[in-house]
């Protein structure tokens, strides 16, 4: 970067005006601290980097006064500042995700002549992801024995389990004495009668006092939280043994060997940017990460579990209750889902993947965190 640059550059670049920058500098948001070499004001690196997170704030939708706020917190970092912007342009996205989802389907009601009620139409704008997805989880999300056996095997002695990101409840250990933590209001009115105790809180401020668990547990829920290191940390805090579920998404090799985002759904690739690799997950709860192979008849309809029967992501209800084809999108979807049948159909995806068939389980990068 220049040692420093001048207003209308730095107007160009962000793509405000000038005048916008002048403002900025009247009410003491951001102000240039350097010169030029005629003496005019400039912006040094340190400027430039407050001016991106108050532009990226102010595109969020904060109010200028609040973003003073938020940016001049000297408790605060650069990188502090970053990874509280990704986790509010990542809840943005999601949010979005969910709304076009939402709309798609009034759309094809509308197409069949079927009008949405009032407050159908207003729902949509307070959809979250898992207010969208969510009621389609109990059909095909479901506790896969060999997998909950690794999970409560690594649980150890503990007696006292917190479930953070809990869902509806799968993989909770049924001799222990479990307290659940959902977010989503959704997935919390879908757990069974006689179910843990469920809390409704953010994996990221857990309310919970230092150690006050044996283990905390979480299964396949931190790729949708907003700071995924911070919320490893609060499971740490609250609890002296940690279990986490999740994958590594910084390998190539996985990606390779997983026909689905290699051939059909690149987009998904795109969903992993800035995703923390398995040495910071690992290390933010200061333990290991052990691989997990998936089974070829697995019972829990997440990402990978179809593997070896790529028929079943041509059914919508199996689609729904997996994230991943609400954060791609309609189109991306759409193209994917036409372009496996015709592969099906034709023969080349037996071709393709013809060693597969062999495989009674699968490495496909998911990883089980002990701590």
């Amino acid at each position: 970067m220049e040692e420093h640059l001048t207003v209308g550059r730095v107007a160009e670049l962000a793509g405000v005006t000038v005048r916008t920058l002048h403002h900025y500098d009247e009410i003491g948001l951001v102000q240039p601290s350097a010169r030029t070499a005629a003496g005019y004001r400039a912006y040094a690196a340190g400027d430039v980097e407050r001016l991106r997170e108050v532009l990226t704030y102010r595109r969020l939708g904060f109010g200028l006064r609040e973003i003073g706020d938020l940016v001049g917190d000297p408790a605060t970092d650069a990188v502090a500042h970053l990874r509280r912007l990704r986790g509010l342009l990542m809840e943005q996205r999601d949010r979005t995700a969910a709304m076009v989802t939402a709309i798609d389907k009034e759309l094809e009601a509308r197409a069949m002549g079927i009008r949405t009620t009032p407050e159908e139409q207003l729902k949509v704008f307070g959809a979250q992801l898992y207010d969208v997805i969510g009621s389609a989880y109990p059909a095909t999300r479901r506790t896969e024995p060999r997998i909950a056996a690794r999970v409560w095997d690594a649980l150890g002695d503990a007696q006292t389990v917190l479930n953070v990101g809990a869902g509806t409840g799968s993989y909770e250990p049924p001799d222990r004495d479990v307290t659940a933590v959902e977010p989503s209001a959704v997935m919390r009115a879908q757990r069974p009668e006689g179910a843990a105790p469920c809390v409704a809180a953010a994996a990221e401020n857990l309310p919970f006092e230092d150690q006050s668990f044996d283990a905390a547990m979480a299964f396949s829920t931190v790729h949708h939280w907003q700071d995924p290191i911070a919320g490893l940390r609060e499971m740490r805090r609250v609890a002296r043994r940690v279990v986490v579920f999740t994958y590594d998404a910084r390998g190539t090799g996985w990606r390779q060997r997983f026909w689905l985002p290699r051939d059909y759904l690149p987009e998904f690739t795109d969903l992993l940017v800035d995703w923390p690799s398995l040495a910071d997950l690992t290390r933010a709860i200061g333990g290991r990460a052990e691989p997990v192979l998936i089974p070829w008849d697995c019972a829990d309809g997440f990402f990978e579990a179809y593997w070896r029967r790529p028929e079943a992501y041509l059914d919508e209800p199996v689609r729904r209750a997996v994230s991943v084809w609400t954060r791609v999108g309609p189109e991306a979807e759409k193209r994917a889902v036409n372009s496996l049948r015709d592969d099906l159909s034709s023969g080349r995806w037996a071709e393709r993947n013809r060693d597969l068939v062999a495989l009674d389980a699968a490495e496909l990068g998911l990883r089980l965190l002990v701590a």
